[in-house]
């Protein structure tokens, strides 16, 4: 389908369409690798099919490379997206590339560290990208593992004020099977990259623990984290059970340490998510970041099904789908014919109108279904949780609250 389309594109002579030969496997950059072995420019740049660039973006890549060292031989540009108010998923996924490509990256520059790429919109010097041998086609996240390569042959990385939007994810299934194949090879990276162990100059010493924390320590946290919260739970909600184990199994400076580390960590945290947003002027996503714990527990539901594909299919590419974000054909349709109707003065016959109609006022009916049934289910769960309040013990009670929040939780998903 891909081939099909583009051959009916009608695209300029200096554009090539390559298609690559079929080659185990058969993942993004092997692909790339392809291109870059008939790439004849000085300068080369990925891009993917659904990205909106800054259309400055070439040019300040050309202009960014004349005025950078020699040895700055690759420019990242921010990845943002174009579907940030979709859903709630959408403003989750939007929070966290706002926070990445605009505090962490940055921040990563200002120290000259390895710089983890993102998957498009990175500029290329296509000689000295041809002398680290390109890609590695047997990654899934090949562009974190090329940052990490270009640093480690003494190149640098760079980025530039130029912003490409993106489609962010909008359906929970698809997100989870592209986060899953992202987290797998955020595990490759680290396994590859670790396998020589440390360097005893104190320079490289000092980047390899930047590189510990920002790929190992992420791999860990996305594991660890749901560990966490379980025995946090565990220990208010069935104290009478596993309370004294937990206290004897860590010391009290321990719990010190997991309080003052719940509390400002997570502040900190949700913080830093509210600052990136800031500096992108989404001010109106800021109240969301609130919510983005639950946004972590999917994470790491990621991470488990990375660690298992990572152990039984290491280099399989989970695909990812593309254009959710479009509306369907008939509410197209729909709404193309009444406005057509408006502002020229044409009429359709009756029934189409109708059916047009009910097409578009069907969303709002089942809008506000949805907004009354909640209504009278928080009503029902109040009166549910007043008896439960009467009729047991603070201990039972919490822990029906916690079982009844987490079947909730899983019927959402």
């Amino acid at each position: 389908a891909t081939i099909e389309a583009a051959s009916k594109m009608n695209l300029p002579q200096f554009v090539r369409t390559l298609v690559v030969p079929h080659s185990i496997p058969k993942t993004k950059p092997k692909a790339c690798n392809y291109g870059l072995a008939h790439a004849r420019g000085e300068y080369l740049v990925i891009y993917d099919a659904e990205d909106i660039p800054d259309p400055m973006q070439l040019k300040k890549a050309y202009l960014g490379f004349g005025k950078a060292d020699k040895n700055v031989i690759c420019l990242q540009a921010r990845l943002n997206y174009y579907n940030p108010h979709q859903n709630l998923l959408t403003r989750f996924f939007t929070a966290e590339y706002s926070l990445w490509f605009d505090i962490t990256l940055p921040g990563l520059v200002s120290i000259n560290t390895a710089l983890p790429l993102g998957g498009t919109s990175n500029h290329f010097k296509t000689k000295s990208l041809r002398s680290v041998e390109g890609w590695d086609p047997f990654n899934v996240t090949e562009d974190a593992d090329l940052g990490v390569r270009l640093f480690k042959k003494g190149y640098k990385t760079a980025m530039i004020d130029s912003v490409t939007l993106e489609e962010a994810n909008s359906k929970v299934g698809n997100w989870f099977r592209q986060r899953s194949r992202w987290i797998k090879g955020y595990m490759q990276t680290y396994l590859v990259h670790t396998r020589g162990g440390g360097s005893s100059n104190k320079s490289q010493a000092r980047h390899s623990l930047i590189f510990q924390l920002v790929i190992g320590g992420k791999i860990a946290f996305i594991l660890i984290n749901p560990i966490l919260w379980f025995a946090t739970f565990s220990y208010f909600a069935l104290y009478a059970y596993v309370g004294p184990a937990i206290e004897a199994l860590y010391p009290a400076i321990v719990f010190y340490m997991a309080i003052f580390s719940l509390v400002f960590g997570n502040f900190l945290f949700l913080y830093y998510y509210m600052v990136g947003l800031a500096k992108k002027g989404q001010w109106n996503l800021i109240k969301f970041v609130f919510l983005v714990p639950i946004y972590w527990l999917m994470i790491s539901v990621s991470g488990f099904i990375a660690l298992y594909q990572l152990i039984f299919k290491p280099h399989y590419w989970e695909k990812t789908v593309h254009g959710l974000h479009l509306p369907k054909k008939e509410e197209i349709v729909a709404d193309a014919v009444i406005e057509v109707e408006r502002e020229a003065g044409i009429f359709f016959p009756k029934t189409i109108i109708e059916k047009l109609r009910y097409q578009l006022s069907k969303k709002y009916f089942v809008g506000a279904a949805f907004v009354l049934s909640a209504g009278i289910g928080s009503f029902f769960n109040f009166l549910y949780n007043a008896y439960l309040g009467r009729v047991l013990n603070l201990s039972d009670f919490a822990l029906i609250s916690l079982i009844s929040g987490l079947y909730s939780f899983v019927l959402l998903i």
